[in-house]
């Protein structure tokens, strides 16, 4: 990615904030002055199959909300093939819905043998159902709200269990928070569910809401089992253990580890057929991953930093696939571990979030538009505001201040302390790239500047989720990407003081209700307006602060089909959300 942050996403910032498809054009074409390649004319759009490696010019800036996947009609794309990638934690739970196992890594994983029930185009404008699943799904009354389901009569588990309105209650049970033995990634509309009942068939869903809630498509983007419905299940049963007999997807788990996941084709699959053979994720830290590429030994990496960027141009038969990015990278000051908010609010007015950004963006031919502001809407996107409190813009004079009116004192060593205890904190975060140790090095830098004592913390990438779960860690570099243009209305997730997924243990009375009530307000743009008012409080609790949106930058070999950075059609990595079945090879 190359900011250091392991990205992680909503339950409905992926429908959630992980993290769809109406492709608009096939055959890999796209609107460009030259083919670009050696020293020829220069592109002045980038091509929707991407850039070739050996192109000499400056990198052309993608369209916004454009596709980067060498889109292709199914029939022009190869039967057969192998896949394979690379991936930064296998599990260890399994459970997308979970607030553990709620990563993009996990959504990654799931896209290949998981229901997914909606798509969405690369903009964000087109939501459709997934007609392999869901057939029609229709506002059937106002008042009461009453959603109505109409299922593939062909869906059905692998296991034999026809996919039904039972699922719908599993889940909603599972989600709506009533029952303190589930740890749901959010409630975020489950909530607001009074009832999931059979409609006319049992393929035939009806959905009742006690409080109005929108957009229902953020809701029931996949489904859990219900073989899985028990509190017990849901929170340790899918620890190490894909459960691929629960499952219901193009391509089933042949074998799994935690260095391992390989995908084959579904035979009980009743869609399109998968065109690739075998899709293997194989785990592996940010550094290997393109060494790995580089030897051929998985088909895509990312390729978001200079030194990767570097090595992918001296590669042959290699696309850079680039898109702007719906993930926001940021830092996250957990309030239990640094509870005095004058301690997080001098290291805010620390940190200088600028160079932060810079150094990501060194030598990967990017300008950002601007800096975040939030850390949920992208800056592209419609509504979007700074909420960024003023004071805490970057000045060590500032950060100083602020200690000092809190009772700290400056030590002959540098650093402040108060009633002896010198002033120390540690950043921990999930990648030994080049750029994420100068990141950290940075911050370290900044803080010492400030008179804050900050130690690095860099740990594997399969620590990420049993860090986050422990809530052991006091700055954590994170980020959040969203899969779904409706971003806005889970900010409770992040952002309310009784969610699992608010890792900065932050909140008050006040947020909490703000952020509920933008899922009662029907109009989109006072939906926003709500949210960018709740968040504005809530980043003066100075506990999770944007600092970058980058791009998302792949290199693939070249040929690859129906994969790669595709707006809200891809997670934050660029992995296809849907139709997995369509991915494959032209050449």
């Amino acid at each position: 990615m190359g900011f250091g942050s392991k990205a992680t996403k909503a339950m409905a910032l992926v429908a959630s904030i992980a993290t769809l498809v109406s492709l608009a054009a096939c055959g890999g074409s796209g609107n460009t002055s030259a083919t670009g390649s050696g020293t020829g004319t220069a592109i002045t759009e980038e091509p929707q199959e991407g850039v070739p490696s050996n192109y000499s010019g400056t990198f052309p800036k993608p369209a916004q909300g454009k596709a980067y996947n060498n889109p292709t009609d199914r029939d022009k794309v190869k039967d057969g093939g192998t896949l394979t990638l690379a991936i930064g934690e296998i599990g260890p739970d399994w459970n997308k819905f979970s607030a553990s196992g709620n990563s993009v890594d996990m959504g990654d994983l799931w896209a290949f043998y998981m229901p997914q029930l909606f798509t969405y185009s690369p903009d964000g404008g087109t939501v459709e159902p997934n007609t392999d699943y869901l057939t029609k799904y229709e506002v059937t009354s106002e008042d009461p709200e009453v959603v109505t389901y109409t299922l593939n009569d062909k869906a059905t588990w692998n296991d034999g269990t026809p996919i039904d309105y039972t699922a719908f209650v599993a889940t909603w049970k599972a989600m709506n928070g009533e029952d303190s033995n589930y740890s749901p990634a959010s409630t975020d509309g489950y909530r607001d569910i009074a009832s999931v009942e059979r409609g006319s068939t049992d393929k035939e869903v009806k959905v009742t809401f006690k409080t109005k809630f929108y957009p229902v498509e953020t809701l029931f983007s996949s489904l859990l089992p219900p073989q899985s419905a028990s509190a017990d299940v849901f929170t340790s049963g899918w620890q190490k253990n894909p459960h691929s007999e629960w499952a219901a997807g193009p391509f089933k788990v042949e074998s799994s580890s935690d260095t391992e996941v390989v995908f084959v084709p579904n035979e009980k699959w009743w869609g399109n057929k998968p065109k690739l053979e075998k899709v293997t994720f194989r785990q592996m830290e940010d550094s290997a991953e393109i060494n790995a590429f580089k030897n051929g030994e998985i088909d895509a990496a990312g390729a978001g930093s200079a030194d990767k960027l570097k090595t992918v141009k001296s590669m042959d038969n290699v696309q850079i696939r680039r898109a702007y990015g719906t993930s926001v990278s940021t830092y996250t000051i957990n309030t239990k571990t640094v509870p005095d908010i004058n301690v997080r609010k001098a290291l805010v007015q620390a940190i200088d979030r600028q160079s932060l950004a810079n150094i990501g963006y060194s030598g990967t031919e990017w300008t950002p538009d601007a800096m975040p502001g939030s850390v949920l809407l992208p800056t592209f996107q419609s509504g979007y505001e700074d909420n960024v409190p003023a004071d805490a813009a970057f000045s060590t004079d500032n950060a100083k201040k602020t200690l000092e009116a809190a009772g700290y004192t400056l030590g002959s060593d540098g650093y402040y302390a108060k009633d002896g205890q010198t002033l120390e904190l540690k950043y921990t975060t999930f990648s030994d790239s080049p750029t994420t140790k100068a990141i950290t090095n940075a911050i370290i830098k900044m803080g010492k500047d400030a008179g804050i004592k900050i130690e690095g913390d860099i740990k594997a990438s399969n620590d990420f989720t049993t860090t986050l779960s422990s809530g052991n860690f006091e700055i954590l570099g994170l980020g959040w990407g969203s899969g779904d243009p409706f971003n806005y209305v889970y900010g409770c997730q992040i952002y309310c003081s009784t969610s699992d997924s608010n890792y900065s243990f932050a909140g008050s009375e006040e947020i909490d209700q703000k952020m509920q009530s933008i899922t009662s307000t029907k109009d989109k743009a006072t939906a926003i307006k709500t949210f960018n008012e709740a968040e504005k409080e809530a980043q003066k609790l100075y506990a999770q602060i944007p600092y970058s949106a980058p791009p998302i930058t792949m290199a693939v070999k070249k040929g690859l089909a129906n994969f790669g950075p595709a707006g809200f059609a891809t997670s934050s990595y660029g992995t296809p959300l849907f139709h997995t079945e369509d991915i494959g090879w032209t050449e």
